[in-house]
Order: structure tokens, then C-alpha cells, then sequence
């Protein structure tokens, strides 16, 4: 599981976007509005490609170093 911060998730609309996207490509994910967070659940290909759909909705993200 790979934990991306996506600092810009502020409501349930942006989390309904994320994860309409990310179940399009059928990336295992799972996203959290308090923590702004989408956790991966995939190998590097899956967490690549999740970033580059964060990026085309306009959601920075990056890997969280914790």
C-alpha cells in the first residue's frame, strides 16, 4: 500500500471525482478526506498511473515519506 498526500481533497465532491477516476483505470484505492490522502493498493505501475489521473483532475499529489 502506497500512501500519496493530495493536499488539495477539501469535500466529498473532490472525493467523488478521485474515485470516479481512479475506478475508470480499476486502481485499488481507497481516499481520505481528513487525513487528504488516497492510499494505493498496487504495485509502482498502479501508484505512477494514479498520480498521473490525480494530476489530470488538478490534484497535486506526491508520496508520503512516513
Amino acid at each position: 500500500m502506497t500512501i500519496l498526500n493530495v493536499p488539495d481533497i477539501h469535500c466529498n465532491k473532490c472525493l467523488e471525482r478521485i474515485s470516479n477516476a481512479l475506478t475508470r483505470e480499476k486502481i485499488p484505492f481507497n481516499v481520505n478526506l481528513q487525513f487528504k490522502t488516497v492510499a494505493v493498493d498496487g504495485d509502482d505501475t498502479a501508484v505512477k498511473r494514479a498520480i498521473e489521473v490525480l494530476d489530470d483532475l488538478g490534484f497535486d499529489s506526491e508520496i508520503s515519506k512516513d
